[in-house]
């Protein structure tokens, strides 16, 4: 079964369309591909299993490729030259269409490269990742890290559509099916307390790629964030909230070295650190807790120093007018984004 949602965004508005077998033709891109020819970009891990059966989609139309090499250490400028350098060699246009096909360091550098280009070429979100179809697909937030900080460098540039194949996740690695369920439990903490409680239920079933359980996670989670995004485009507001954990996680990642930790262990220790931060109730914060372990996922962050903690968090993008602001939680399933934290609180969860 075919579902489709819809981000509504005014003249840039998309649908998001979930099933399974939706490549190898089960889904015409062609209406989404408004020129006659189209770059698609992956990656050299998931090129192969996925290029060909894509094709099809896109019947019609003269397909060029680029394969990035894998992993967030290469979420960087240099990389996405080799995108910008394809788009030149194939003499390509404004009525071009770039095909991000795979995970989110393949759809964040492709939708930045596509914003770059021509100061803004089409791009369509093929993700093939649970952390990519739950999140990182939908919203249109693009770029790349820089060596000071998490996707420091990037554009709001909107898809034509997500399409999201859920039988991608069969040749999803453990690990990174494990990373993306960080970002499904963020969006049941933050807002959703009935989705946390069925999470609570069904974390083994996820675990196990139950498709009937996969299938309602993505389409629960894609259903969130398109009713943020539509209210809040450019994280001016209420958008801010999808950060949750992701100001602790984002230090984790750039302290460790990109690649070290994957952003959604990152996300899940995060998670845990901004919930104590809140000065929760100790059964709440012990229930994300165990809902986070359950997911296979840290619950304690690495080893790293006050001082690179603070350097690392001070470049974070909720900081407005030097002050750091956080994503906490009232509740389970209520949470604000704020400056007024204990100070005390945090300084002791980072020592600690």
């Amino acid at each position: 079964m075919t579902e489709t949602l819809q981000v509504n965004l005014d003249d840039r508005s998309y649908p998001i369309v979930i099933g399974r077998g939706l490549l190898d033709g089960g889904f015409d891109l062609s209406e989404f591909v408004s020129g006659p020819d189209c770059l698609v970009v992956s990656n050299e891990i998931v090129a192969p299993l996925y290029f060909e059966k894509l094709l099809p989609n896109l019947a019609g139309r003269e397909v060029s490729s680029v394969n990035l090499p894998d992993g967030e250490t290469y979420k960087t400028v240099a990389t996405m030259q080799a995108i910008l350098d394809k788009l030149v060699e194939t003499g390509a246009n404004r009525d071009t269409t770039v095909v991000a096909l795979g995970g989110g360091v393949v759809g964040d550098i492709a939708g930045f490269a596509a914003a770059c280009y021509m100061r803004g070429v089409n791009f369509v979100q093929v993700p093939t990742t649970l952390l990519a179809q739950v999140d990182s697909s939908v919203g249109g937030k693009t770029g790349v890290n820089h060596e000071k900080g998490k996707n420091l460098i990037g554009a709001f540039h909107q898809p034509q559509v997500v399409l999201i194949d859920t039988a991608t996740l069969e040749t999803l690695p453990e690990r990174e099916l494990k990373a993306g369920l960080a970002e499904v439990i963020k969006y049941g903490a933050i807002c959703d307390v009935d989705f946390f409680v069925w999470l609570e239920a069904n974390m083994a079933a996820l675990l196990e790629c139950d498709p009937d359980a996969l299938a309602h996670a993505i389409r629960r989670c894609c259903e969130i964030k398109a009713e943020v995004v539509a209210n809040d485009e450019r994280e001016a507001g209420r958008r801010v909230i999808l950060n949750f954990g992701h100001t602790f996680g984002h230090a984790i990642e750039h302290c460790q070295g990109y690649g070290e930790w994957l952003h959604g262990e990152a996300v899940a220790a995060g998670m845990v650190m901004a919930a104590k931060l809140s000065g929760l109730p100790d059964d709440d914060v012990e229930r994300l807790t165990s809902l986070v372990a359950s997911a296979g996922l840290p619950v304690e962050p690495p080893s790293i120093g006050a001082d690179d903690w603070t350097g690392a968090m001070g470049l974070d993008k909720k900081v407005q007018g030097k002050k750091l602001r956080f994503v906490l939680l009232g509740a389970i399933g209520d949470s604000y984004v704020t400056a007024d934290y204990d100070q005390g609180r945090l300084d002791e969860i980072i020592r600690r």
